[in-house]
């Protein structure tokens, strides 16, 4: 489906975020989000993505510009996923999932059947009682997703939430990524520096500049879902890496 026919959810306009006088993290900003977008923002590190991710989840506030969102987000509206799996090693898996609840003070009894469905979703029902410890990096980042969808939100922004896992990991990751993605139709943000990984993921790819970060070009991926390796190994796959591999070279010189 094209993007431009889809409602649009949120948009960056001329957004902006300074750290102090001379750190420009970005700069002019523009960005739409349409519902059920999966779109990578690519860069090199430093670019501001992760800032921007920050300011599109409430975390942080833009220096200037704004965030106009086309529909109400409260609480539980955004799930977000870091880079590392930021769990709390005292508690279960269960716990962890169930922690967005916990700040909204509402009990693990109450909401024990969403932090349920949310485990299976990521292949983890039967480690419900496992404490983090006893996990690897990929089952540790599948609990972190779990607790991103266990309030249903409408957009899950993700940070790079696979740079720290092996390949093979990462594959497989990504594949389950965009089968949980099929299931429940949400929106996706997704923070790369990888361009392999952001063109197997991405229906839309947004290409930003070095500091001070800005989107520079968005490249659409226009190949179907679902996608595996058939996609992985074929020659569209190796065309789209090229061109955003380009995109991204004359990004960073700019």
């Amino acid at each position: 489906m094209n993007n431009d026919s889809r409602p649009l959810l949120l948009e960056l306009k001329k957004v902006g975020k300074t750290f102090s006088e001379d750190i420009v993290a970005l700069r002019d900003m523009d960005l739409k989000i349409h519902s059920g977008d999966f779109i990578s923002l690519l860069g090199p590190s430093g670019c501001g993505k992760s800032t921007a991710l920050r300011i599109i989840s409430g975390l942080t506030e833009p220096t200037v510009g704004e965030v106009d969102w086309k529909v109400s987000h409260g609480s539980g509206a955004i799930g977000v996923v870091f880079q590392e799996a930021t769990l709390l090693p005292w508690t279960t898996v269960e716990k962890n999932v169930w922690l967005p609840f916990r700040l909204q003070n509402k009990s693990f009894k109450e909401k024990k059947d969403e932090v349920e469905r949310s485990l299976e979703l990521v292949g983890l029902k039967d480690f419900t009682k496992s404490y983090p410890r006893e996990l690897s990096g990929g089952m540790k980042m599948r609990v972190s997703i779990a607790r991103a969808l266990v309030t249903d939100p409408k957009v899950i922004l993700m940070d790079e939430p696979f740079a720290a896992l092996d390949e093979i990991t990462r594959f497989k990751l990504n594949n389950d990524l965009l089968a949980l993605r099929e299931t429940l139709g949400c929106t996706i943000i997704f923070v790369t520096h990888s361009v392999f990984e952001s063109v197997f993921l991405s229906d839309r790819i947004a290409v930003m500049a070095a500091r001070p970060g800005r989107v520079i070009q968005e490249l659409g991926v226009d190949e179907p879902y679902p996608r595996g390796e058939s996609f992985r190994t074929s020659s569209s796959y190796g065309v789209i890496c090229r061109n955003t591999s380009e995109a991204l070279k004359l990004a960073m010189e700019n």
